[in-house]
């Protein structure tokens, strides 16, 4: 299995599909690099050489692409500066809702998979009178 920056690519997958996986590079760029460094439409990622993933990882660097910790971290003083201003997009990050005016009452349900968590009981000690 290959690792890339903060993913391992699953062997038996074509690399354009396979780069998808990493967060920040979308389908339009792994096609980008693939043709950069010349590797073919059907090339999976278990025929890949050490060589060739480490040129992988150089060419996504080159073009100042922000893959994975770092794109986190560029978004998320995003969303707390927007939460702080109390903007709508804000509160709906904060609330863990769809941001983008999706429906909530019937297809929210990939959002809320987050928030899900059990709720416990009180418990009540007894009084002794003694």
């Amino acid at each position: 299995m290959s690792y890339i920056p903060g993913t391992k690519l699953v062997p038996n997958k074509q690399v354009r599909i396979a780069s998808t996986q990493i967060s920040g590079i979308g389908p339009k760029k792994a096609i980008q690099v693939r043709n950069q460094l010349g590797i073919g439409d059907n090339t999976k990622v278990y025929q890949l050489t050490k060589h060739r993933i480490d040129q992988i990882i150089r060419v996504i660097r080159q073009n100042n692409s922000l893959v994975d910790s770092e794109l986190k971290r560029e978004i998320q003083p995003n969303i707390k500066r927007l939460i702080s201003i109390s903007r709508y997009r804000g509160f709906r990050h904060k609330a863990g809702l769809p941001l983008r005016g999706q429906r909530t009452h019937t297809n929210a349900k990939t959002c809320r998979k987050s928030r899900q968590f059990s709720i416990q009981r009180p418990r009540f000690v007894k009084n002794r009178l003694t």
